[in-house]
């Protein structure tokens, strides 16, 4: 039960980690964004930040 468990939480931060690091390339790629999308792009990413730094801890429990 337990390897399940953490297979399922590494599936999970490796999503999160591609989700982040396409999201950081596509801000840093673009040249034309609002200062209203480069917030909402950074509130995205502080959510997908936290939910990696919660699986991390959830993963070395």
């Amino acid at each position: 039960m337990e390897l399940l468990l953490d297979n399922k939480i590494d599936k999970a931060l490796e999503y999160y980690n591609f989700k982040s690091n396409q999201l950081k390339d596509f801000v840093n790629s673009s040249k034309d964004l609002t200062v209203e999308q480069i917030i909402e792009f950074g509130q995205e990413l502080e959510v997908l930040e936290y939910k990696i730094t919660a699986l991390e801890v959830a993963n070395e429990s």
